[in-house]
């Protein structure tokens, strides 16, 4: 398999944020990339993976990005106001107020920003959101979610869920937006798949506490595979090959129809 040159390497490198151990390898088509999954992963421990289309994105939550403590906190209170408006619009509401989970999960669907990160238990489903922009560099983070919580809770060395360890979510996701280097760090989270995308989409999370930004610090196992931009649209076509394509992924009809029309080569500007 062919290596990034020094020319690509310095590229990708100088625009991502996220301190990592970078891959060198080149992914130019789906067997590379698989290729470099299976050899970066020896042992039967579990890991997540998470796809950017832009190398340039953090690995921070939404409603952690905003650059003063003030909007941060102000966005996390918007869970209540979507309670009070949601409980009404939706079917099966979650039960209030034991399953805050559930509702974090439920608004951050919808476009709620939130302190949860999305991850997914699959390496195509990622690489899928890592080509979707092709004029960028883009990549795939892989990390293990059992490592990660050791750092926090040494006596818990698993991937929590509300079940368990619901004590603990509760109180992530009672914090305010102020940050503090000393606060608790990143956890991971096995949601209830209480959704089609969720479950399509083999969700997982990460959940932030007042150190924002997940690095190496926080997880040590952490690694970057450059998806670069040359290489997408071959990728894109190899990924629908084999099934995954925006109508696999989600449920929702409006991206069945933006798939078909993009098989058929319609433009949908024109539309």
């Amino acid at each position: 398999m062919d290596t990034l040159n020094k020319a690509e390497y310095k590229r990708f490198a100088s625009n991502c944020p996220v301190r990592c151990r970078i891959l060198t390898q080149k992914i130019q088509n789906l067997a590379d990339y698989i290729s470099v999954i299976s050899a970066s992963i020896t042992s039967k421990d579990v890991f997540w993976f998470r796809g950017h289309e832009n190398v340039n994105w953090t690995l921070i939550p939404s409603a952690l990005r905003y650059p003063r403590a003030q909007e941060r906190t102000r966005a996390l209170k918007l869970l209540s106001e979507f309670k009070r408006v949601a409980e009404i619009k939706i079917l099966r509401p979650p039960p209030l107020p034991k399953e805050e989970l559930k509702w974090v999960q439920l608004a951050q669907h919808y476009g709620l920003p939130t302190r949860l990160l999305d991850w997914t238990e699959s390496a195509t489903i990622a690489l899928y959101f890592a080509c979707l922009k092709t004029s960028l560099d883009g990549v795939i983070f892989m990390l293990n979610p059992v490592d990660l919580n050791k750092l926090s809770y040494p006596s818990r060395p698993r991937i929590f869920d509300t079940q368990s360890d619901g004590s603990v979510i509760k109180r992530y996701l009672s914090l305010s937006g102020s940050q503090s280097k000393r606060g608790p760090g990143t956890i991971a989270v096995n949601p209830t798949w209480n959704s089609d995308r969720l479950m399509l989409q083999k969700s997982v999370f990460t959940l932030h506490g007042a150190r924002f930004d997940l690095d190496k610090d926080q997880a040590p196992s952490l690694v970057a595979v450059p998806i670069l931009r040359e290489s997408k649209p071959s990728l894109r076509e190899e990924l629908g090959r084999v099934g995954v394509d925006e109508s696999s992924i989600f449920p929702e009809l409006e991206h069945t129809c933006n798939f078909l029309k993009r098989r058929a080569n319609l433009d949908q500007e024109n539309q």
